[in-house]
């Protein structure tokens, strides 16, 4: 049999997990300033029984002392509490179910006196921007941060176009937010949610609290080498009329002014046994989070990752990069978390997964400034042939499907 051309430096054998519904194509989460859209590398490892490694650190978690944790938890509190109504952390968020749950448990449980800083997203949806509300009247102070909506758009459309990946420049942005006003406003402790590790990454990166801190700062290439939207700095000035100015919100921090601030990051989720739909529990009765009226295109669900009009087509990149679509990564981790069985997970996938978002589709390419004949280019060229076939009549078929 032919082999066939393998994209992104994905494996050439397709394998899915025997516990959850996750592939072997399942992406790095790790954003990168020197970004090969053809040298993209999975991270999840499979063991030979066919476990991927988000399910084993599944089982670890059932054996983590959570009361030790949750004591480290408090003695780090204790050590950043401030006395005299000064904020003592930073908390990035959307007012999502995780950053509700976040932010609300540090203040009103373990007695901080947290500042929430939200990056925004490309463009509200209703149900986000009520969530973000709701947040903030559950009792919290927040500082909206809203980039250069020119430049945004733009680094939008070229990360779209170069490494078919638009939620790129949001991730950036809103993983340097809480560093960068931890050192705006000098408060060393940021909490994030989760450690991604939860998700397939690295299982060693669960076994500290804090985040590395050389993606904040540390570089091997001069600032005009860095690489945003799939575009060198010293091309989006050259060729895109932006100037350096502008990226300031995408671009490393200053190593010497964290540590002086001595900036750390934390996921919460090390102290606190991190459950999403807990979360959601938790968020819905103590902050008013509301989930969707209807459930989101691509997926079952109706309360993850509703806040962007973007969201849906991000995850359909990865459906189409990866053959991982919304529905598999929502059964995989409820199926971790006990929610749901394997097989319902499977029937979900195959139901929902390779559905296409049309409810914002016009909205965001018009966003993005580029016409859906040049929407379809793109995304056609980026379907690896080891994972999609194209029928006689022009249908694309993924070749591999979980069973």
């Amino acid at each position: 049999m032919k082999k066939q051309k393998v994209l992104y430096g994905l494996p050439e054998e397709v394998k899915f997990c025997s516990r959850c519904v996750i592939s072997n194509q399942r992406p790095s989460s790790v954003v990168e300033f020197k970004n090969d859209p053809k040298a993209e590398k999975p991270t999840i490892m499979f063991d030979d029984e066919g476990v991927c490694s988000a399910c084993r650190y599944a089982e670890i978690k059932e054996n983590i002392d959570w009361d030790q944790r949750e004591k480290q938890l408090i003695e780090l509190c204790d050590k950043h509490r401030k006395s005299d109504g000064q904020y003592d952390c930073i908390v990035p968020g959307s007012g999502g179910k995780d950053s509700a749950f976040t932010a609300h448990i540090l203040r009103y449980k373990y007695g901080m006196n947290p500042l929430t800083v939200t990056w925004a997203p490309h463009k509200y949806t209703q149900i986000g921007w009520d969530n973000f509300q709701n947040w903030i009247h559950s009792g919290l102070d927040n500082m909206l941060y809203t980039p250069n909506g020119r430049v945004h758009r733009l680094l939008t459309r070229l990360a779209f176009e170069v490494l078919v990946h638009p939620f790129q420049p949001f991730i950036i942005g809103q993983r340097l937010i809480g560093p960068r006003f931890s050192v705006l406003y000098d408060i060393p402790l940021v909490f994030y949610g989760e450690n991604q590790a939860e998700y397939g990454n690295n299982i060693e990166e669960n076994e500290k609290p804090t985040m590395d801190m050389s993606f904040f700062h540390e570089s091997r290439l001069e600032v005009m080498d860095l690489v945003l939207g799939g575009v060198k700095v010293r091309d989006l000035i050259e060729k895109h009329g932006i100037e350096l100015r502008d990226l300031t919100p995408y671009l490393p921090l200053d190593g010497e002014r964290l540590k002086k601030t001595g900036t750390e990051v934390h996921y919460l989720g090390y102290y606190l046994r991190w459950d999403p739909q807990e979360c959601y529990y938790y968020a819905a009765e103590n902050t008013g989070f509301q989930a969707n009226t209807e459930r989101t295109e691509g997926s079952y669900s109706k309360y993850s990752s509703i806040d962007d009009k973007i969201d849906p087509l991000h995850y359909y990149t990865t459906l189409i990069k990866f053959g991982i679509g919304r529905a598999t990564y929502d059964a995989a981790q409820e199926i971790r978390n006990g929610k749901i069985t394997r097989e319902e997970g499977v029937a979900l996938v195959k139901r929902y997964d390779t559905e296409f978002p049309v409810k914002f589709f016009k909205e965001i390419i018009d966003y993005m400034g580029i016409s859906e004949e040049k929407f379809w280019d793109v995304i056609d060229s980026a379907r690896s042939p080891h994972l999609w076939l194209k029928d006689n009549d022009g249908t694309w078929q993924l070749r591999h499907q979980v069973e």
